[in-house]
């Protein structure tokens, strides 16, 4: 663009396997220099007149699906002699540089790939944590309005500073970390968690909600843990704790054998169904006549070989027939796959 300025990198965190489809949705949706990995999971972005907060509007917005989390990169120590009090007096001098004195601010380290440095993220810090504490900042892990990355990768140490709301994720490099409890029926219920703790989406949290292909019932007990009457349709056994549960109404046939003859209008629709993302996108416009109007659909896509980019797109277009998409996204308990929330469009159908 003739008469416009490069700006400093974004730090980009992505899944490894999904470098390319990444850039080639950032190249596609923003003014990108280049693109430079720094990491397995990492890049540096340069773009043409485009900053921080303008990204992360179009990234969410486009949307650029591979993105989970973003920074800018205020600077970068080579590897070389690199120690841990030299990174954390850049990690002041950046702060201070940029931010009034004083007040709270969320820290946020992590390595990408081998930690060529062998500091470690917990090392790391409490380092840096110290020298901004001694500076007379509060540091958090979370919650404050700024939030300051330190990321080893490749070729160096990087610095980010980004406004909570550009990161995307409030963990490090959009690596959500949640524990399994004694309750837990399957790991999948952590994409679900992930979804609703992450996100600001308005997930309701009474009403009745319908999960297709339930079985062994991971999706089925978040939802009840928030409050919802569940439907569970799927052939399949529930976990017994579930299988007991007298808000829990397990249906034991198919999704395209329940929903033509049920009565019940439902306020959320989850579908982590294992099929081709087309066919799960089918179903979702099934299942739309059976919502409320305004009702949320979540919808796993369960993404293949070639370009997953195109695939999301297309998908996203097919769910556009029915409702209004509110996030498409790759989180971090995906694995091979998007999560995507839509609203159902209220003039466009579902009896009370």
């Amino acid at each position: 663009m003739t008469g416009s300025t490069s700006q400093a990198p974004v730090l980009v965190s992505f899944a490894e396997e999904y470098f390319a489809p990444v850039s080639r949705e950032l190249r596609r949706e923003a003014p990108v220099v280049g693109i430079e990995r720094l990491g397995p999971d990492l890049a540096g972005v340069t773009l043409d007149g485009m900053g921080l907060g303008k990204l992360a509007t179009v990234v969410r917005e486009a949307p650029v699906v591979f993105a989970k989390h973003l920074t800018g990169e205020a600077a970068r120590l080579p590897l070389d002699g690199v120690t841990l009090p030299a990174v954390a007096a850049r990690a002041v001098a950046v702060v201070d540089e940029r931010l009034p004195a004083g007040g709270e601010l969320a820290l946020q380290c992590w390595v990408s790939g081998q930690d060529r440095t062998g500091f470690g993220s917990a090392a790391l810090f409490r380092e840096i944590a110290d020298a901004l504490g001694a500076s007379g900042r509060a540091v958090r892990r979370t919650g404050p309005e700024w939030v300051l990355s330190a990321c080893v990768h490749d070729r160096g140490v990087s610095l980010g500073l980004a406004a909570a709301d550009e990161a995307l994720c409030g963990w490090p490099g959009g690596r959500v970390r949640l524990a399994r409890s004694r309750d837990s029926v399957s790991r999948a219920e952590f994409k679900l968690e992930e979804l609703i703790s992450t996100t600001d989406l308005p997930f309701p949290r009474r009403g009745r909600a319908i999960d297709l292909g339930a079985s062994p019932g991971g999706w089925t007990r978040i939802l009840r843990e928030r409050g919802l009457e569940v439907w569970s349709v799927d052939p399949g056994d529930l976990a017994p704790a579930l299988a007991r549960d007298p808000l829990v109404h397990h249906e034991r046939t198919t999704v395209g054998r329940f929903l033509p003859g049920t009565p019940v209008r439902f306020d959320l629709a989850v579908n982590d169904m294992r099929m081709p993302p087309k066919l799960s996108c089918e179903t979702m416009l099934d299942v739309a006549r059976v919502l409320r109007p305004g009702a949320l659909a979540v919808v796993t896509l369960k993404l293949g070989k070639g370009a997953p980019e195109r695939t999301v797109r297309s998908c996203l277009d097919l769910l556009g027939r029915r409702y209004e998409v509110l996030l498409a996204r790759q989180l971090h308990h995906n694995r091979n796959e998007v999560s995507v929330v839509a609203r159902l469009a209220a003039a466009r159908g579902g009896g009370r």
